[in-house]
């Protein structure tokens, strides 16, 4: 059985970086994750070095785009990574994007290093479309000789690009064998996005297990919670603060509320007609810009919507904040007036970004919500808020104690991760399942209760099963 190590992502749901042992002389890595949260430690400048053997490294290859999946990428650079970076096309596209941003933030300042890191990025991504092989390792001399190994991407559903991947690997001696790297898989009937279909076969999974102790609302009971909260806030004369990152969550947003607001222009409700819907978050807007031209890969539901004239994601109702004047300027405005409004903003687990302000302004006033969507991580302000807001607790942000008078929601559905049904179906579904399943991305409940689900599904088929967790 091939061996893997674990640079991150093992122990935690952040700084995913899994590195496949081909042979002494050859390896692949999966991804090359930010630590975020309690993920990351005090020195955080020493866990960002890429302190790990990289001579054996064949290819990089990236399942999707968040940050905790790519946001060392610059560091592996840097240390001196020259092979290819394999991703899937729209991942090709949205990349260099996330890396300038990631660059930019907490790597330099520096226009022209920033310059020089982007034109090395985008000379090593290879694009490689869905479902097809690509070959990354082909022996035919010496010790080696007739290894061979290929990889191929799987539309995940997690986000636009995203990918679960496939390695198809041959030993020397002849003798096959399957490993799945699940990357982060996408829940069924998720905004825009298809749903991941599972492989044929995989003799190793590493498999995601964020929601892994869970079952997340139906969609439509998810839509109606978007619903009230927003109904809510519009009552009081208050502002709905959505924290959610820039790619994925937003689009995903964005097109559940256009159709909304679509049918409430139909039902003549004059409230929702009004309503502003603010995106605050200039990376946020360029990834929505990309979104609308990567069409092709949206799902069969938003393509329909596109054919009847409509545009899910460039609505009357939409309005962009660009400039960091225009954002503190809407900030003060929202908090004075109280006029109904949607802001999303960055970051997802309000750990930084725009939305910091909006909160430091808002929380601590009854007439605003604050409506969670995603996972928020152990050691996040948003995780903080999340647990002691609906207990009329107070949050510490920036040194400041704030207490919290905001309504608190939370909405599981709209999280962009499968749920525990969906990761037992992506084995369930397989026509030979893996003997061994590598349980990853997750805090320790959520694998424990992974764990047991998937053992006890085995058993239930007397079919033999190791789990690493």
């Amino acid at each position: 059985m091939l061996d893997i190590i674990h640079h991150g992502g093992a122990t935690g749901v952040t700084g995913s970086c899994h590195q496949l042992i081909l042979n002494t002389h050859h390896s692949l890595l999966v991804d090359c994750g930010l630590f975020q949260g309690e993920d990351a430690r005090e020195d955080s400048f020493q866990q960002l070095q890429i302190e790990f053997d990289i001579s054996t490294i064949k290819a990089l290859i990236i399942t999707h785009v968040h940050i905790d999946h790519v946001g060392r990428l610059p560091y592996l650079l840097a240390a001196g990574f020259k092979g290819p970076i394999l991703c899937s096309i729209p991942s090709a596209i949205l990349l260099p994007l996330v890396i300038e941003d990631a660059l930019k933030i907490g790597f330099t300042r520096n226009a022209q290093l920033i310059q020089r890191f982007q034109a090395q990025l985008e000379s090593q991504i290879v694009s490689v479309s869905y479902g097809k092989w690509h070959t990354v390792l082909d022996e035919r001399k010496g010790a080696d000789q007739g290894i061979t190994t290929r990889i191929k991407l799987k539309r995940a559903g997690h986000i636009l690009g995203s990918s679960y991947v496939e390695v198809a690997h041959q030993h020397a001696n002849g003798s096959k064998e399957r490993v799945v790297f699940s990357g982060d898989l996408g829940a069924p009937y998720a905004p825009l996005l298809p749903a991941p279909t599972s492989p044929y076969s995989c003799d190793q999974l590493v498999l995601e297990s964020t929601y892994g102790d869970r079952q997340h609302a139906g969609r439509r009971k998810r839509r109606a919670t978007l619903k009230n909260a927003i109904e809510q806030a519009l009552i009081n004369g208050g502002t709905v603060m959505v924290p959610a990152f820039s790619i994925g969550r937003t689009q995903e947003l964005l097109y559940e509320l256009e159709g909304i607001i679509y049918e409430a222009k139909r039902s003549k409700n004059s409230q929702w007609q009004q309503l502003e819907i603010i995106v605050d978050s200039p990376l946020a807007a360029r990834f929505t810009r990309i979104y609308r031209q990567l069409k092709p890969y949206w799902d069969k539901e938003a393509q329909r919507r596109l054919r009847s004239g409509r545009h899910p994601l460039n609505f009357e109702n939409l309005y962009t904040v660009e400039s960091h004047e225009a954002h503190e300027q809407t900030v003060q405005y929202l908090a004075k007036t109280g006029r109904p409004a949607v802001v999303i903003a960055a970051s997802g687990m309000c750990a930084g970004g725009r939305i910091m302000n909006y909160l430091k302004a808002m929380l601590s006033d009854e007439r605003h919500q604050v409506l969670f969507v995603g996972y928020q991580g152990a050691g996040t302000p948003g995780r903080a808020i999340q647990q002691y807001g609906p207990q009329g607790g107070w949050v510490e942000i920036d040194g400041q104690r704030i207490d919290i008078k905001a309504g608190v929601t939370t909405i599981s559905g709209y999280s962009a991760h499968a749920d525990q049904k969906d990761l037992l179906n992506f084995v369930k579904r397989m026509r030979r399942w893996p003997n061994t399943i590598r349980l990853v991305h997750g805090d320790q409940t959520a694998k424990n209760a992974l764990k047991d689900e998937l053992e006890a599904m085995y058993a239930r088929k007397n079919k033999p099963l190791t789990v690493i967790n």
